[in-house]
């Protein structure tokens, strides 16, 4: 072990007094910044304090194993004891085993973190070699600028090749191949200048407060859908499957609403999802909830068929929420059923590299508890190119015009983040 491997790794934590009117994510500066935000609470960070970079088919198991060698080693000092609080690292994992793009996983320990919940604010930060801890001092940042000249072409593939793969994934379901497939595509967004993160994650919070906004390493969005949280015995996962478009006629879109709870096609894909969700679940758990129907979770761009899975974990002491989220990857949600089948014919037919799209991404603390969400609604920014990604749940009755409007529909939330 290095002289900095056995460094005490010191931690702490203390109450915050933080204006309520102040958004968290006003506080973050431009350089490393880190973000997981929902309703004004969650956590954010900034600078790197420590990281690990993995890959491949042990990527879960790799972080998880550094994880477990840092929280030996630090030295926790904290006036809080809460989800969210001591020594926490944010993560991002590849969607894929074996990626195309050679895309690497990511835990990241933040210099400075920030959290909230409720009434409640805390600091915490970390020195890597015992000395030096970084200044407390908390203030709002320098706003961002918009990003300018923004413009938009075809990813992978247009509009009419992509349809294509969806005729084909529809052709392979009927000839019993497999129940349901979901298939992605890619819309590359360039800017006159380097895009500041900071501006699309304001906007993302200010518009989808009931969702996810997140940040790890470029990788930017507002998911709809947490894969699983474990906090203090407990494990929540939201499932979502199933989506129509909203028209912004109030009244019209409560008939659609009325018309996706009946529809036996997103019914169908919907129950692949929970279905995929329960049976990973069920092993860690003592005790498990599975609602009988889904309910319509309204977004401000679609609605979505969505069921909220729970249950009590008996291994907590053993199995942490990023090895609950390996459990879960990938859900019939984003992959299909069955998985192995799916999995096959995204590679084969989709033309592109997911990277770390609808890959977990989201935090863990020193006890295991956590946040990991599904990376949908998402994009990932380098320089001045940002890449946004949509996909939707092929099943037998799926027709490639109504998915590629689909598409187009959960494109808007980071489209419009991107405009000013």
């Amino acid at each position: 072990m290095s002289d900095e491997e056995a460094a005490p790794f010191v931690v702490r934590t203390t109450a915050l007094s933080l204006d309520a009117a102040t958004a968290l994510v006003d506080l973050l500066p431009a350089e490393e910044p880190f973000a997981w935000l929902r309703h004004g609470e969650g956590l954010v960070g900034w600078g790197v304090a420590a990281s690990v970079r993995t890959s491949g088919p042990e990527r879960f198991a790799d972080a998880d194993d550094w994880w477990s060698e840092l929280t030996a080693r630090a030295v926790v000092r904290s006036d809080l004891h809460a989800p969210g609080t001591g020594l926490v690292c944010f993560g991002t994992m590849a969607f894929s085993d074996v990626d195309r793009d050679e895309t690497e996983s990511l835990l990241v320990v933040p210099r400075v973190l920030v959290g909230r919940r409720g009434e409640t604010a805390w600091i915490t930060t970390v020195s890597p070699h015992g000395l030096d801890l970084v200044d407390a001092a908390i203030d709002v940042a320098d706003p961002p600028e918009p990003p300018q000249g923004v413009r938009f072409a075809d990813g992978a593939l247009d509009g009419e090749a992509w349809m294509g793969a969806v005729a084909d994934a529809v052709a392979r379901i009927a000839a019993g191949d497999l129940e349901k497939v979901v298939l992605a595509r890619d819309l590359i967004a360039t800017a006159d200048t380097d895009v500041d993160v900071r501006w699309p994650l304001r906007r993302l919070t200010e518009l989808y407060p009931t969702c996810w906004t997140f940040h790890v390493d470029g990788l930017f969005g507002a998911t709809p859908e947490l894969l699983v949280r474990r906090e203090k015995g407990l494990v929540t996962s939201r499932v979502l499957a199933g989506t129509i478009r909203r028209t912004g006629d109030d009244e019209r879109d409560l008939a659609l609403a009325a018309t996706l709870a009946r529809s036996s096609k997103d019914l169908a894909e919907h129950e692949y999802a929970v279905r995929s969700v329960a049976e990973s679940l069920e092993p860690h758990c003592s005790s498990m909830n599975v609602p009988e129907a889904p309910f319509v979770l309204h977004l401000p761009n679609v609605m979505h068929l969505a069921t909220d899975v729970a249950g009590v974990v008996h291994d907590a002491e053993t199995v942490t929420s990023l090895q609950l989220a390996a459990s879960l990857h990938p859900s019939a949600a984003v992959g299909g059923t069955p998985s192995g089948a799916a999995l096959s014919l995204i590679a084969e037919i989709e033309g592109m590299g997911r990277g770390r799209y609808a890959g977990p991404v989201g935090w863990m603390d020193a006890t295991g508890d956590g946040e990991w969400g599904i990376a949908l609604r998402s994009a990932e920014v380098v320089g001045s190119t940002v890449r946004l990604f949509a996909g939707c749940g092929i099943v037998a009755d799926s027709d490639p015009e109504s998915e590629l409007a689909e598409t187009q529909a959960k494109f808007v939330p980071v489209r419009d983040s991107l405009g000013s």
